[in-house]
């Protein structure tokens, strides 16, 4: 698991002072982002090699609201993998109030060409670093 952390700002509150919901899918951006560079797999990296991972869907519930200055952790985890798709999961806790405030979950395929790509097939370095992280991930959930 992976956190990420950053502070709620004054623009991305909507009128009842409260972060518009549309922030959190952007948060998630973030700290995706954040997550694969410290794996080593980071965008800039896997996009020189004209591999991109587009957002195929997402989920979001939310539990209690983050206001402006407020700071929140985001922790990140491989939900499921294969070759093909990579789905994570987040959680948001807000570290001001104490409350967990959101948990979610994002899909991505990975693209080349304009074509879905397998990891697996057409790069198999980042296929075995992302299958290693899945199955220690998931070797962790079987333990709890």
């Amino acid at each position: 698991m992976f956190a990420y952390t950053r502070k709620a700002q004054y623009h991305e509150t909507d009128q009842m002072g409260i972060i518009h919901h549309a922030n959190y899918v952007k948060w998630m951006e973030e700290a995706r982002l954040a997550y694969l560079e410290k794996l080593g797999l980071g965008y800039k990296q896997v996009e020189s090699e004209q591999v991109f991972s587009p957002v195929v869907s997402v989920a979001v519930q939310y539990k209690s609201p983050v206001r402006f200055a407020d700071e929140v952790e985001i922790k990140v985890s491989v939900k499921a993998y294969t070759a093909v798709k990579l789905e994570l999961a987040y959680e948001f806790f807000n570290k001001t109030t104490q409350q967990l405030c959101s948990t979610a979950s994002s899909g991505h395929c990975f693209i080349k060409n304009n074509k879905i790509i397998s990891l697996k097939r057409d790069m198999p370095a980042l296929h075995e670093k992302i299958s290693v992280l899945c199955s220690n991930a998931l070797g962790a959930l079987r333990k709890i």
